[in-house]
């Protein structure tokens, strides 16, 4: 069984340690737990891991949030990948820090990179591992706010909450998604 794993985020340092970039950062501390490194290909910076009998393919795009459904649909059909084995992890404003939520299709919320999947890759009826960021935030102040690096307290946290996530990750690709859900909603 093959899975793609996108982890949505910004390229450059800039954007390194931000919460619109969790998604890379999920996807970094899995590389490193495996031991393993991404290379720059087409459209993105790509790794592969061995879990479980299945073979998960990770990807963080370069193409900029905004045109992320380019890579994601370069490395479905790369692959060969059906699109129930897609699993896209991202932030979330309406969500509290650290929680996570899993769903099988949705709406983009508002979210550009989840928006530019929908167009390129048919609508909203694929996996996406929403990451809680908060909204603490202004009024009008979204953007500021998703480009900002994370609070102290929030990177106190950072590492046990990215390991949670993992473990939705790997529980995805092994039990499903109504027994991860469950388990981790």
């Amino acid at each position: 069984m093959k899975y793609l794993i996108v982890g949505l985020g910004n390229i450059g340092a800039e954007y390194e340690l931000t919460r619109h970039n969790i998604g890379f950062l999920v996807l970094d501390r899995m590389a490193d737990n495996e031991g393993v490194k991404f290379e720059m290909n087409k459209l993105a910076y790509t790794s592969e891991i061995k879990y479980k009998g299945r073979t998960l393919h990770l990807i963080k795009p370069t193409t900029y949030m905004n045109l992320s459904g380019k890579a994601v649909n370069h490395y479905l059909q790369e692959h060969k990948i059906p699109l129930e084995n897609l699993l896209v992890i991202t932030d979330d404003l309406a969500l509290p820090y650290g929680k996570i939520r899993l769903k099988p299709k949705g709406s983009a919320g508002g979210h550009n990179g989840l928006k530019n999947i929908e167009q390129l890759n048919g609508g909203q009826k694929y996996p996406r591992l929403r990451f809680g960021v908060g909204d603490e935030f202004a009024k009008g102040r979204q953007v500021d706010y998703v480009l900002s690096p994370f609070s102290q307290k929030e990177m106190d946290e950072l590492v046990l909450n990215i390991d949670r996530t993992i473990e939705a990750v790997y529980s995805f690709c092994t039990i499903g998604m109504e027994r991860t859900m469950n388990q981790f909603n």
